[in-house]
């Protein structure tokens, strides 16, 4: 498999106050036939991150048609989960609404920081999000005692699937603290309670801290996984993996198909893959370098 990338396509550089950098954590939603919205998280001059969108037509997605005027959510209270702001998830149809699976972000003691999921939902097709409750739908626990993020749901034959950021902890390594990361899974009948059990689904090898973003498609009977993996600071890549079943995976990041660019944009960093599907066409939405700050951008499956 071989990803053929289309290019740039937003970089949020003061279209809105709330807009002044970064588009992280690119999620799509389908509109219209050819017509999607992509939403992202993007910093404020305070660097407190919001959720916009931009919305283009897929047969030309690096030709931005509208850039969302509103804040589709905004970060939370003081005090709460989500105070030093939010990212957008996966969204799901459920009720004749719109359900985002968002991330919420609280900051402690520098370094130290701490996510949550969240659930917001959608009464105008999308355009913004209410939250459900002001406290997570999924926090800490025994089996993610750090934190949570980075959700991505497969709903099939019923039942919801779910593979996300798993948070470990910190170590204190060569006179600095290190975060540390990996890929679990859980499973839910209705998108509200879910059971996790601690199955890792993409844990790190000896010499990694850090997996993050799974986006799932069952493709050929076979379940692939994209997500991404520190290589050195600031510098996400794409690994791969392969899975007959969603549950056991086998890593392959050599086979990603997706890989920085010479110069630009993604040059040094590409983080937070979306997979999805339009027609019989495969794309990927990603974010490129510092996380993000140098926009994201899109790529078709060639396969």
């Amino acid at each position: 498999m071989i990803w053929k990338k289309l290019g740039l396509v937003f970089k949020p550089s003061g279209q809105n106050w709330w807009m002044s950098s970064h588009a992280a954590t690119p999620v799509p939603l389908k509109i219209d036939a050819d017509k999607y919205r992509f939403y992202f998280g993007t910093r404020d001059k305070n660097n407190h991150p919001r959720i916009g969108y931009v919305e283009v037509d897929i047969n030309n997605p690096c030709e931005v048609l509208d850039v969302s005027s509103e804040i589709v959510l905004d970060k939370g209270s003081i005090g709460y989960f989500d105070d030093n702001g939010v990212y957008p998830g996966p969204i799901i149809h459920k009720e004749n609404k719109l359900i985002m699976y968002y991330m919420g972000r609280s900051n402690g003691e520098s370094p130290i920081y701490r996510m949550c999921i969240g659930v917001a939902e959608s009464n105008d097709g999308g355009r913004t999000f209410a939250r459900r409750s002001s406290v997570p739908l999924l926090d800490r626990s025994e089996h993610d005692p750090w934190m949570v993020s980075t959700p991505f749901i497969l709903e099939e034959r019923g039942l919801h699937r779910l593979w996300y950021l798993s948070g470990l902890g910190w170590e204190f390594r060569d006179g600095e603290y290190k975060s540390f990361y990996h890929i679990k899974y859980a499973e839910s009948l209705d998108g509200d309670v879910w059971n996790r059990n601690g199955s890792i689904a993409i844990d790190l090898a000896s010499n990694e801290t850090n997996i993050c973003g799974p986006t799932v498609i069952k493709y050929h009977d076979e379940y692939h996984m994209w997500y991404c993996y520190v290589a050195g600071k600031n510098a996400y890549r794409i690994g791969y993996a392969l899975s007959e079943d969603g549950l056991e995976w086998s890593r392959r990041d050599n086979q990603s198909g997706i890989s920085v660019s010479d110069e630009g944009w993604d040059s040094e960093c590409q983080a937070y893959p979306y997979v999805f599907r339009h027609e019989d066409k495969i794309y990927m939405l990603y974010s490129g370098n510092e996380f993000g700050k140098g926009g994201f951008g899109i790529a078709l499956l060639d396969d």
